[in-house]
């Protein structure tokens, strides 16, 4: 059970929208799908290189009210702050609050 006061931090939680891009491909847009609170909680961070450069993540733990139908192609978004779900787990049983394992991916 989480207490109501931990849920301080304010995000969007964004679904994909593809559009064709008139050469056969797409291009995806995030649109808004609704606000809530929620409480934010690193686990751990990754580092590495990729593509030549230093790369690294960190992976939270994001709990929310339910209410809102979140899939894994969907992301939360804080202002600049990008976190893409990779999973969900139902803390209580009860479906009251719900808690998305995410990656935030970190630029040097």
């Amino acid at each position: 059970m989480i207490a109501i006061g931990r849920l301080r931090h304010r995000l969007v939680l964004e679904a994909p929208a593809r559009t064709s891009d008139g050469a056969g491909g797409a291009v995806v847009q995030w649109t808004p799908v609704a606000c809530m609170w929620a409480d934010i909680r690193p686990i751990r961070q990754a580092s590495g290189v990729k593509a030549e450069k230093i790369a690294a993540s960190v992976t939270h733990r994001i709990t929310v009210r339910s209410g809102c139908d979140v899939t894994t192609s969907m992301r939360f978004r804080q202002g600049e702050r990008i976190f893409e779900i990779d999973g969900l787990q139902d803390d209580d049983g009860r479906g009251r609050f719900l808690t998305y394992v995410v990656r935030e991916r970190l630029v040097p």
